[in-house]
C-alpha cells in the first residue's frame, strides 16, 4: 500500500509540473517558429542585396544568405532552451560543440583551409575560366574554380588539380589579365659590328611584325659586354588570347632577325676560345703567314 502511495504521489507530482511546464513548452515552440520565418525572411533579403554587390559571384551571395539564416534559426533555438529552462544542457551542448570542433579542426584542417581559399578565390576573382595561368609551375588554362581545388588544362592536354590552399600560399601569374603580353627576345652580335646599325635593324624588323601593339614602346637595350659578344634585349607588346599568339611572336621576330642580320652582315655571336699567342693581346695567326721548320731528321 505504501508502495502504491509514493507512485500515485510521485504521478500526481510530474502531472502538477507537466501542467506548469505546458506555458514554457508553447512559448518555446512558438519562439523557433518566429524566429524560423524571421529567418527565412533574412535569408530572401539577404539574398536579394547580396545578389546585386556581388553581381559575378553568385555563389557568394548565396553563402551569405545561408549564414544569415542559420544565424537566426540557431539565435531562437537558443532562446527557446533557456525559457525552458535547460540552460545547463544549451552549456554542455556548446561545450561539446567546442571539443568536436577542436578535433574536427585538426582532422580537417587541409579541407577547411582549401575550401576557405576557394571561397576567397571566388570573392576576389584572380583569374576566370579559360585564363592562362602559371600555378606553382602548372601553366595552362582554367578549366574551373573548385571548393577545395581548381583545375587546369596544360599544353600537353592533361588537367591537373592545384589545391586551392597552394595558390594563395603561392605567388601565381595570370597572363590574361591585360589582354597583352610581353615578348623579350634576347641575343649577341660580335664585338666587330656596328652597334648602332644593330639597334636600328632590330627595331625595323620589330615594327613589321602585324601582331606588335602600335600604341605601345618597343624597347632595345644593349645589357651587357659578354665574354664573347654584346649583349641585348629586344622588348615588345603583343595582343594576347592564346599561348599561340606569343610563341607566333617569338618565332617571327627570330627568323627576321636572322634574315636582317645576315643581309646587313651582322654576325649573331656564339661562344669562342681564344689562343693568346703573344705577350700582350695575343697576335691574330691570320694576319701573318704561317710558317713551319722542319726538324733536324727532316720530320
Amino acid at each position: 500500500m505504501d508502495d502504491i502511495k509514493n507512485i500515485n504521489q510521485l504521478l500526481d507530482k510530474w502531472g502538477d509540473s507537466f501542467v506548469g511546464y505546458l506555458p514554457k513548452v508553447a512559448l518555446a515552440i512558438l519562439i523557433v517558429v518566429v524566429f524560423y520565418f524571421i529567418a527565412k525572411g533574412f535569408k530572401i533579403l539577404g539574398l536579394r542585396f547580396y545578389s546585386r554587390v556581388f553581381k559575378k559571384q553568385s555563389d557568394v551571395a548565396k553563402l551569405i544568405s545561408v549564414i544569415i539564416y542559420f544565424f537566426f534559426l540557431l539565435s531562437g533555438m537558443f532562446i527557446a532552451l533557456e525559457v525552458l529552462g535547460l540552460e545547463s544542457v544549451l552549456t554542455k551542448l556548446l561545450a561539446g560543440a567546442g571539443i568536436v570542433g577542436i578535433v574536427a579542426g585538426f582532422a580537417f584542417k587541409d579541407i577547411a583551409s582549401n575550401a576557405f581559399a576557394g571561397f576567397l578565390l571566388n570573392m576576389q576573382r584572380p583569374f576566370k575560366k579559360g585564363d592562362w595561368v602559371d600555378i606553382d609551375g602548372t601553366f595552362g588554362t582554367i578549366e574551373d574554380i573548385g571548393g577545395i581545388t581548381t583545375s587546369i588544362k596544360t599544353i600537353s592536354g592533361q588537367e591537373v588539380f592545384v589545391p586551392n590552399q597552394l595558390i594563395y600560399n603561392n605567388t601565381f601569374t595570370n597572363y590574361s589579365t591585360f589582354g597583352k603580353r610581353r615578348v623579350i627576345f634576347k641575343s649577341g652580335v660580335s664585338y666587330g659590328d656596328d652597334l648602332d646599325l644593330v639597334r636600328r635593324a632590330s627595331l625595323e624588323e620589330v615594327d613589321k611584325i602585324n601582331a606588335v601593339l602600335k600604341n605601345e614602346v618597343i624597347d632595345f637595350y644593349f645589357t651587357e659586354i659578354g665574354s664573347y659578344s654584346y649583349n641585348f634585349e629586344l622588348r615588345f607588346w603583343i595582343k594576347f588570347t592564346h599561348q599561340k599568339d606569343y610563341l607566333n611572336a617569338m618565332n617571327e621576330i627570330v627568323m627576321r632577325i636572322k634574315k636582317r642580320f645576315e643581309e646587313e652582315d651582322i654576325s649573331l655571336a656564339y661562344a669562342v676560345t681564344t689562343l693568346d699567342f703573344g705577350v700582350k693581346g695575343g697576335v691574330n695567326i691570320f694576319d701573318k703567314p704561317i710558317h713551319f721548320e722542319a726538324n733536324k731528321n727532316n720530320v
